[in-house]
């Protein structure tokens, strides 16, 4: 019996050891745990918020007997608990509520609404990576120790300079001089692949220029490697050396860097959509809070805390593939 015990146990202990199951045991851990915090923290969102959610949705006006009956609807005169755990249930079968102000599912609006923010987020990124990894290397190798301090310093002023200023503000920049003095892009709504050229803009433009100064940095680091050395002594062609071998050893930070543009793109998003009226989350959300739409508000941020926790996690997987050592050094 005691053989058998062991035989039986002996996988497991295996497969423990592999650093691997260990990396990906802890992030769904630190995943889950996180999930629950932001689901608890939404749902204690519309209780925290001062004043009675149903009359201020209502209307002052609204007659006693309505609200009360609304109240009811929504399950707010339950207990705390009762409550939490019929918004989990609704959660798991995806019943988020029903729209105070329209009156439609939140699921509803949420999927009508979703794919225009995440196009917008997902192509500003994008631009930035396309825009900023080019610009960074070709920053990196002409402004190695010894070489260009002229051009470095203009880089630099421009990228820090673009890097601070707003979003929003870039985007009221440019509806101003592409839409209305010049006329040559539409400033409002996402019906023509034109309408995405400003607001992917607005939002790429600063995270790109604070990218390409990272990649810069640590391409000046790389260039100095011996394995660099040892790439430019056997003639390798120059393409080679810079993409192949330092490139792909300066990713590391910029790609931690990455995911924390991403998530900070996608929250960009809620004053991008109001500049530029597109029809998404960004700008949902605002009008659901002046129209005091909490079913929805509470819906929106869940779904926002969701996508940054899914964009960290990817980058932790993304960075423990480009660099194995960190599972052992994690250990």
């Amino acid at each position: 019996m005691a053989l058998a015990s062991s035989v039986a146990t002996a996988p497991r202990v295996g497969l423990w050891s592999h650093p691997w199951v260990r990396f990906g045991v802890r992030r769904l851990w630190r995943l889950l745990v996180s999930l629950w915090v932001l689901v608890t923290a939404s749902f204690l969102m519309i209780h925290l918020i001062p004043g009675d959610p149903v009359r201020a949705a209502l209307g002052p006006t609204a007659p006693a007997a309505l609200v009360a009956a609304k109240r009811e609807e929504m399950g707010l005169d339950d207990p705390l608990l009762v409550q939490y755990w019929h918004y989990l249930q609704g959660l798991f079968t995806g019943d988020l509520g029903t729209s105070t102000v329209s009156q439609l599912p939140v699921s509803d609006v949420i999927a009508q609404r979703l794919p225009a923010t995440l196009t917008l987020a997902l192509l500003a990124f994008l631009a930035a990576v396309v825009i900023a990894v080019p610009l960074g290397v070709t920053m990196g190798v002409r402004t190695r120790p010894g070489h260009g301090r002229r051009t470095e310093l203009a880089f630099t002023t421009t990228s820090v300079v673009l890097g601070i200023i707003p979003d929003f503000l870039l985007g009221v920049g440019l509806v101003y001089v592409f839409g209305v003095s010049l006329g040559w892009l539409p400033v409002a709504g996402n019906d023509s692949p034109s309408a995405y050229v400003l607001p992917v803009l607005a939002l790429a433009v600063g995270p790109a220029a604070i990218l390409a100064r990272i990649i810069r940095v640590e391409m000046v680091t790389v260039l100095q490697a011996d394995f660099v050395r040892t790439a430019r002594a056997k003639r390798l062609p120059a393409r080679t050396v810079y993409f192949g071998h330092a490139l792909p050893n300066a990713l590391t930070a910029s790609l931690t860097l990455g995911g924390l543009i991403l998530t900070s793109m996608v929250a960009g998003t809620v004053l991008i959509e109001n500049v530029f009226a597109w029809p998404g989350l960004g700008s949902t959300i605002v009008s659901s809070i002046l129209n005091k739409d909490y079913q929805l508000v509470q819906a929106i941020v869940l779904v926002y805390g969701v996508g940054v926790l899914l964009v960290n996690t990817v980058v932790d997987v993304a960075l423990a593939l480009l660099d194995p050592r960190s599972l052992i050094r994690e250990d």
